[in-house]
């Protein structure tokens, strides 16, 4: 494939970048884009004030806000009304979790391949409310994947929701999850005499797209999904996080919200008072960074990003002592830039420690809150040192991952 891709243009626009420190722990945050200081910068000095009054500031407040869920909305081709900005993935799922109707007997299905924030909120829901938890287990230790096949074994007419990763934070793989909503809504729900679900009777799909987003364009219409996460802060732009719930669920969500408020959106469904007003300001700007052709941009950033894994994972697949968790191939349709590996004999932290003190990139070891995956299906003994996870994305170059490669060979040598 022919290296067409200008990454010293898309370098030129993350000003972070224009330091010693080699940026490879991206999974974790992502660097800002530039376009997005000077929106949160003007909105502290000029409109700081509480949204909903008559007079002019307040007035400019509001639309600026409403800007920004606009612009959030589109950029994952759903409705402003339809999703809702919080302080991060964690809190928003936790929400949705204590929002959502149950009845009795219920059941959810959670994959193994989480990150816990896709798995905490339902599993203490089911505790609270005494539902049964099923889990979904990949029955690959290496290349553990979401296999819609062991799906359609644990479902029934009790699935209540199925909540699984739109590419898992440690593999990178990515999971067929228009093929997993298929199967999941001919499922329809039990209906029983005491009460009866509004709206769509179909089992639902909540999907974490927190290790998707920053790699691949999103549309909730084309997955056919009943809700999406993902954190803006791993997308370019602030530290707040972005929940999608299609509208022909929202009777099934009950609101947090005071008993005098509306409940006509999402927002005001979820939000126990409102997302955080300057980052939300600074939305338009991120969502404008992949211009008018976004499809277009999206895809060259992964023909760049899946050059950059090929370098990567030809050096790991060349050592025997090497254990990459995932697929060993660079192939773009399978997976994102986010790599994990353990070497025999050698512990995670310390390869990390040892790298940082000849070099200056910068990634990670550890579980990467995905504790079950690689415990119970990866069967690592030290779940707490974990693995070692490196992660691009397209404003890396190839020849930092070249130079990464180098001191790899050093430290392993």
């Amino acid at each position: 494939m022919a290296a067409t891709y200008d990454v010293e243009a898309a370098r030129a626009q993350f000003p972070a970048l224009q330091q010693e420190q080699v940026f490879m722990d991206n999974a974790v945050c992502s660097c800002d884009v530039n376009l997005d200081h000077g929106s949160i910068r003007s909105y502290l000095i000029n409109t700081n004030v509480q949204l909903g009054a008559t007079y002019k500031i307040s007035q400019a407040s509001t639309a600026g806000f409403s800007n920004g869920y606009k612009s959030a909305a589109s950029f994952i081709n759903a409705q402003p009304e339809e999703i809702n900005l919080g302080v991060s993935t964690t809190q928003l799922l936790h929400n949705l979790s204590t929002a959502l109707k149950f009845q009795p007997g219920d059941e959810v299905i959670v994959s193994k391949l989480n990150h816990e924030a896709n798995t905490a909120p339902w599993v203490r829901i089911a505790e609270r409310l005494g539902l049964t938890v099923k889990f979904w287990a990949s029955s690959n230790p290496t290349n553990p994947t979401c296999d819609v096949g062991e799906l359609k074994t644990l479902l029934s007419d009790k699935t209540r929701l199925v909540a699984c990763p739109h590419a898992s934070n440690i593999t990178g793989t990515i999971s067929p999850i228009r093929e997993i909503a298929d199967a999941v809504h001919m499922h329809p729900r039990v209906r029983i005499c005491i009460y009866v679900y509004p709206g769509d009777d179909r089992a639902l799909l909540c999907v974490d797209g927190v290790a998707l987003a920053p790699h691949r364009q999103v549309d909730v219409q084309a997955l056919d999904v009943d809700f999406y996460a993902f954190s803006w802060y791993k997308v370019y732009g602030p530290h707040i996080a972005q929940l999608y719930a299609s509208s022909r669920v929202h009777e099934e969500i009950q609101s947090l919200g005071h008993f005098f408020k509306a409940t006509d959106s999402l927002d005001l469904k979820l939000n126990l008072a409102s997302a955080n007003y300057e980052l939300t300001n600074s939305i338009p700007a991120v969502v404008e960074y992949f211009g008018p052709t976004a499809a277009k941009t999206w895809e060259g950033m992964a023909q760049h990003e899946e050059r950059l894994q090929a370098i990567l994972l030809q050096f790991l697949n060349s050592d025997s002592r090497v254990r990459v968790i995932g697929d060993r191939s660079a192939n773009k349709e399978v997976r994102v830039p986010v790599i994990s590996f353990t070497v025999d004999g050698v512990g995670s932290q310390a390869l990390v420690e040892a790298v940082e003190a000849r070099s200056a990139f910068g990634f990670r070891s550890g579980h990467m809150y995905s504790h079950r995956l690689l415990k119970e299906v990866c069967g690592l003994e030290d779940v707490e040192d974990g693995v070692v996870r490196v992660s691009f994305l397209h404003y890396n170059s190839e020849a930092e991952v070249q130079g990464l490669v180098r001191v790899l060979q050093e430290v392993l040598a």
